[in-house]
């Protein structure tokens, strides 16, 4: 089990209703995405989104790592 901080932003942060909380996971990024996912009711596929961890860019089917900051990064309309 590690233990993570998970960040929200944009679109995932007002779905949450928080900016970030630490939680508790066993698996990789996607399989975490998907249980916040079913959560908070996130409306946008893990297809869409970036994923970070300790500010690097990671891929989906890393591992998770104790002690981690994720970030789950929407798509950003400019304007």
């Amino acid at each position: 089990m590690a233990r993570v901080t998970v960040l929200y932003f944009a679109s995932l942060r007002d779905a949450a209703g928080v900016a970030s909380e630490n939680i508790e996971v066993a698996d990789d990024l996607r399989s975490l995405y998907e249980t916040l996912r079913a959560r908070h009711g996130f409306a946008l596929p893990v297809e869409r989104l970036r994923v970070a961890v300790d500010g690097a860019f990671a891929r989906w089917d890393d591992p998770v790592r104790d002690g981690a900051e994720i970030a789950f990064i929407p798509p950003v309309s400019g304007g």
